[in-house]
Formats: structure tokens, C-alpha cells, sequence
């Protein structure tokens, strides 16, 4: 069975920073690329980044040279590294595994964990 469970989230003021975690039960995250996108409210779920096998990265606009994704194999977690944070990154981030087609699309994500709440206080 594979679960993925998100941790980390919270309140954080605006230019402030937060690291997630995402650690996995039933799958060694070494074998799959693993990534990150949120939901603020009323909003659809948008792609954050991904950590691929071979350890390359992608990253939304958004969030590009702000955010970093990293991964330790020996705990089966990886994380999203959240600086220079603005309001509008308030949102529920999920952590999700990549099963096949366009990396950006929800449809891409096979397995879900059920998010973490970031809110950014202005």
C-alpha cells in the first residue's frame, strides 16, 4: 500500500521561509520522481515542482528560484524548501508521485498524499 504523508505546513510571515516534507510508506522514493503542487481556495490544483530520478529538477514560474525540492533516500522523504514566501503562496501543498504523461498536469500523479496548509500572513 502506498502512502504519502506531508508535514511542515503552518503560518509564516510574508519574505519568510518553510520547508515540507513528504515521507513515503509502501514505495522507496528513489524509484520514482516525485512532486509537489497546491490548491489555494477556489482555485484548481497547480504544479509546484518535481524531483526527477536522476536528480535534475523542474519548477513552476511561480515559484522558480525561490523554491527548492531535495530528497533523502535513506529516510524515504523529500521536501520543498519555501523562501522569500508571498501571500499568494497561501495554499493546501500535496506532495504526489509521477506515474507517466505532462509532469505539470494533476493527471500525471498517480498517488496523493492529503496536503499540508501554508498560510503566508501579509
Amino acid at each position: 500500500q502506498v502512502q504519502l504523508v506531508e508535514s511542515g505546513g503552518g503560518l509564516v510571515q510574508a519574505g519568510g521561509s518553510l520547508r515540507l516534507s513528504c515521507t513515503a510508506s509502501g514505495i522507496f522514493v528513489y524509484n520514482y520522481q516525485m512532486g509537489w503542487f497546491r490548491q489555494a481556495p477556489g482555485k484548481e490544483r497547480e504544479f509546484v515542482s518535481i524531483t526527477w530520478r536522476s536528480g535534475s529538477t523542474d519548477y513552476s514560474d511561480s515559484v522558480k528560484g525561490r523554491f527548492t525540492v531535495s530528497r533523502d533516500n535513506a529516510a524515504n522523504t523529500w521536501y520543498l524548501q519555501m523562501n522569500s514566501l508571498k501571500a499568494e503562496d497561501t495554499a493546501v501543498y500535496y506532495c504526489a508521485r509521477y506515474y507517466s504523461g505532462g509532469y505539470d498536469q494533476t493527471s500525471a500523479y498517480d498517488y496523493w498524499g492529503r496536503g499540508t496548509q501554508v498560510t503566508v500572513s501579509s
